[in-house]
Order: structure tokens, then C-alpha cells, then sequence
């Protein structure tokens, strides 16, 4: 059983069936999907109120929470302030992770093979179509590497994990910015589709010789091979809490309208070079204003008691002052 049957399995995403509690439904970003699941079944244990999640993908929460159909959307491309304006909308980051290349290798094991952002943008560009080729090989001499087709896997819904990795690989290369650029859906020029990190996952997994790009929990709790990654400093970094929190220091959260940050390709020597945040939409005026605040006790609950469940799997917590901020924000923006 994978892992995301057997959270669905064991009852973490689960709805309220409490006749006196408003129900919570959110949908969206599958990056931080095995979060709120865990802390969506830690919430009901303790208040008896659930938490209905759709895992869609980031596109589908953001047409979600226009649409008014849920009490919040989740995305992992944050919205611009114009685009909030527009759409009434309030935007906060939940928590943060890291964006993962993802092999199916004979014999290469997690943490043994290390790519850099222009190695990866000219696999998915389609240009280095071989495991042997001369640009890996420079980087891994000590891989014993296939003279195989790469089987590219990529993201076919709108997605903010999609959004995150090619911004990085439009900082990284110049020929994947002109050509495709980044978004959470664009032109691919090469590769097979899969839906949601769930489904990139499943399709690593069953393809030889495939790569892929998974939020981080995703390649743990599926035990995929990740790679290593040289970062911006040109240091070889391993995906780990630190090298994630390394990244996520130089946010500028404060003087961020919308609190729009991107994370990816931060400077320092320590950076993971595709870390994350992800984001929750919900309305100004909500239509239904029992749902919203039952779903803001939910936000609050998890940022002051979910942080050890969010580095279990992984994530980083936001830091105190930011959740200070975003609190800040509920009371100034969200009619309750």
C-alpha cells in the first residue's frame, strides 16, 4: 500500500462529522499534502472537528477558493497582491519543504548521484536524453551509470510544485527561461505526465531509468532515490531539514506584499537550491463565516502545536515571528 492510500487508510483526512462544528474544506497543493493530513487527524483526536482535503493540485485549490466552493484553497505558487485584490482574497505561508529530483537507477542508491540545475534543465528541455552522458558523468565519476534513454516524468495538472522547480531551472538556465519558463502549468518539451506528487511518485517507482521532481515526503515515505544537487554557492547539498531552514533564512517575509516569496535558488553555502513554501488562500468576506473561523482555529492550532509533526516528515515550520504576522493578518483582513 503506498503511502498516501494508507494516510487516507488510516483515517487522516477525514470529515467532520460533528453535528456542532462547521466542516473545514480545503483543497489543493499535493506538496503538502502528508502535513495537513497529520495534523488534520492530531486536530480531530483532540477538538473532534475534521478536515476534508482534496489533494488536486495547486491550479485546481486556486479555481477552488475563486469558485468559493471550499473555506480555503492550498497552492504552492503564491499569488500575486493584484491578483489577491482582485479576487478578495487573503494569502499566508502554512509551511515550508523542498523540491526533490527523483531516479529510478539499478544500483545507484538516495543521496549517491548529484545533478545541478543546468544538467536538469537540459534533461527536461530534452537535450541530454542519456543516463551516460558526458555532462552527468562529470558529475558522478564514481556512478556506474546506464548507456539508457532517460525516461522523463513530469507534472500533467497545474501545480505548485511544478511552479517551484521551473522557476529554479529559469534562474538556473538561460535556454529554459526563453523557451519554457516557469508557471504551474507549461509547454513541456519533453516527458511523460503524471497527476500530483502522488503520481510522479508512483511512476518513478514503476519506470526504469526514469528522473522526476517530488516534494520531498514524498520521496522519503515512497523510498525513491533523490539525488544531491550543487546549489547556487556551487557547494553539493543533500535535501535535509538544515540545508531547507538554510534557504528559507533569507526570506523577507515582512516586506513581502501577499507575503509572495520564492525560495528557490537562495544564496549560501548550506541552501538547498529547490526549497519551498506553500500557501493557503481563503476570502476576505467569507460566505460562510462559521467554516472560516472553525478553519483559522485549525491554521492557528497547527502552527503552535504542529511544528514537531511538521519535522518528522520533513518540513519546516514557519518561524514565530512570521506566524506572528500572519495572525496579525487573520485579524485585519478576514471577517469573522
Amino acid at each position: 500500500m503506498n503511502f498516501v492510500k494508507a494516510l487516507v487508510a488510516a483515517g487522516l483526512v477525514a470529515a467532520s462529522t460533528s453535528a456542532f462544528a462547521a466542516d473545514i474544506t480545503g483543497a489543493g497543493a499535493t506538496f503538502p499534502f502528508p502535513i495537513y493530513s497529520k495534523w488534520a487527524d492530531a486536530y480531530k483526536k483532540e477538538t473532534g472537528n475534521g478536515l476534508n482535503y482534496q489533494s488536486i493540485g495547486s491550479g485546481g485549490g486556486i479555481k477552488q477558493i475563486q469558485a468559493k466552493t471550499v473555506t480555503f484553497g492550498a497552492s504552492d505558487a503564491p499569488l500575486k497582491a493584484d491578483q489577491l485584490e482582485k479576487d478578495g482574497l487573503v494569502q499566508w505561508p502554512m509551511v515550508m519543504g523542498g523540491i526533490v529530483p527523483v531516479v529510478n537507477l539499478e544500483g545507484v542508491k538516495p543521496g549517491e548521484m548529484v545533478l545541478d540545475g543546468q544538467t536538469v534543465a537540459d534533461i527536461y528541455l530534452g537535450k541530454i536524453t542519456k543516463w551516460d552522458d558526458a555532462a552527468i558523468k562529470k558529475l558522478n565519476p564514481s556512478v556506474k551509470l546506464p548507456s539508457d534513454a532517460i525516461a522523463v516524468v513530469r507534472r500533467s495538472d497545474g501545480s505548485g510544485t511544478t511552479f517551484n522547480f521551473t522557476y529554479y531551472l529559469s534562474e538556473v538556465s538561460p535556454d529554459w527561461k526563453s523557451k519554457v519558463g516557469f508557471n504551474t502549468a507549461v509547454e513541456w518539451p519533453t516527458g511523460v505526465g503524471a497527476k500530483g506528487n502522488e503520481g510522479v511518485s508512483g511512476n518513478i517507482s514503476q519506470t526504469k531509468n526514469s528522473i522526476g521532481y517530488v516534494e520531498y515526503a514524498y520521496a522519503k515515505q515512497n523510498k525513491l532515490t533523490y539525488t544531491k544537487m550543487v546549489n547556487k554557492a556551487g557547494k553539493t547539498v543533500e535535501p535535509t531539514v538544515e540545508a531547507f531552514q538554510a534557504a528559507a533564512a533569507n526570506a523577507d517575509w515582512a516586506h513581502a506584499p501577499g507575503y509572495y516569496v520564492i525560495l528557490a535558488n537562495q544564496p549560501g553555502d548550506k541552501s538547498w537550491p529547490m526549497t519551498a513554501a506553500t500557501f493557503i488562500l481563503m476570502h476576505k468576506q467569507p460566505a460562510d463565516k462559521a467554516a472560516s473561523d472553525e478553519a483559522l482555529k485549525f491554521f492557528k492550532w497547527s502552527f503552535e502545536k504542529g511544528g514537531k509533526m511538521a519535522e518528522e516528515l520533513d518540513y519546516i515550520p514557519m518561524p514565530d515571528s512570521v506566524v506572528k504576522m500572519i495572525e496579525k493578518t487573520w485579524s485585519a483582513d478576514i471577517k469573522s
